[in-house]
């Protein structure tokens, strides 16, 4: 190869490397454009046809700000408090499996499948059945539960550092654990307690209002507004390798610790008001990476945890035709199958981690 071809090689390399940033962009502001219509579409579709069909007239008539008897209750006191606390919850979930998830370079590591989401919701179980909590003490004891978990899992997973599984066996094993916890914290509640957490613990909106929704609105503001923009810049370099962030000046130990924060806040403050919604925080990282084909961004993360709720709250409400679901369930449903998915493709490519 003559010299004047190598240059001309080495020039069409350069402007592949150079244009490949602005093609993941591109891709990831596609991928935006098509979940942020795909939840603008199926929060028109609830509006019109949530669990009973409502005239499209009144409707419109409701939402241009015109009281309408019966047709008002239900879209501003039913129905848009669903979708407003449907989607900061969903997005929530979603970038704290995301950060999880980056951080460690492995898909199973979302809050639900480690175990940080059970420290929520057994911190909240216990809140609502020992304390009789029902209101914003919940997101206090959510996020301890979270916090307390996620500090055992990472003692017990090597003091934090970059050991996936070991950390994902770990919070198995605490998982479990808390589960029988929280099993047990239900045999002692009265049959009505009872019934309300156990209609809590399989995630639901049916108990949202505009309060719940400001709360979560407050508060995943000010964790995402705050905090989250310092975390995603040191995860960069976090991503690069410890030794590698501390030689750019990173002080690790407390950029470790400040993502494990943001992350369980991010999980604990949703779980707290809508219960566990299964596999949201697992799902969205994965999903909206395949989609944009790419590595996991965090705010489409976000955004794809928003998607997968509102979705799953339209499916609730109408797969049945005389039992509305709670979104918990269709969430499970869609996530067991793709967790198994996931650990036979690491099984098939020998890759445990």
């Amino acid at each position: 190869m003559s010299t004047n071809e190598m240059t001309q090689e080495t020039v069409k390399q350069n402007k592949a490397e150079q244009s490949r940033p602005q093609r993941t962009k591109n891709r990831v502001l596609r991928t935006t454009i098509w979940m942020s219509a795909a939840i603008i579409l199926s929060i028109v579709a609830y509006l019109f046809w949530g669990r009973d069909r409502l005239p499209a007239t009144e409707v419109l008539q409701v939402l241009s700000g015109q009281k309408v008897p019966g047709t008002s209750f239900i879209i501003m006191s039913d129905r848009l408090p669903r979708v407003a606390v449907g989607a900061l919850a969903g997005a929530g979930l979603g970038i704290s499996g995301a950060l999880f998830q980056r951080w460690l370079g492995n898909p199973l590591a979302s809050p639900d499948v480690i175990g940080v989401g059970y420290g929520a919701s057994a911190a909240a179980v216990f809140a609502m059945i020992t304390l009789g909590y029902t209101d914003w003490k919940l997101n206090v004891f959510a996020l301890a539960g979270g916090l307390i978990v996620a500090a055992l899992i990472y003692w017990l997973s090597a003091s934090g550092k970059r050991t996936g599984p070991r950390l994902i066996l770990a919070g198995l094993a605490i998982g479990s654990m808390l589960q029988a916890l929280i099993q047990y914290l239900l045999t002692q509640a009265q049959v009505n307690t009872a019934s309300d957490v156990m209609h809590w613990l399989s995630g639901s909106l049916s108990s949202s209002n505009w309060r719940s929704a400001l709360v979560l609105l407050i508060s995943l503001g000010i964790i995402g507004g705050v905090f989250l923009p310092f975390v995603l810049r040191q995860l960069k370099m976090l991503e690069l390798g410890e030794d590698s962030a501390a030689a750019l000046g990173v002080n690790v130990s407390q950029a470790r610790t400040l993502l494990v924060f943001v992350a369980v806040a991010m999980g604990a403050m949703p779980i707290a008001v809508t219960g566990p919604l299964a596999f949201v925080a697992f799902l969205a990282g994965p999903i909206s990476a395949a989609l944009s084909r790419g590595p996991i961004n965090i705010p489409l993360a976000g955004l794809t945890g928003a998607t997968l709720v509102i979705i799953a709250n339209f499916f609730a409400a109408n797969l049945f035709a005389d039992l509305v679901l709670p979104v918990g369930v269709i969430t499970g449903a869609f996530g067991a199958p793709f967790l198994i998915w996931i650990l036979v493709r690491a099984n098939s490519t020998g890759n445990g981690g």
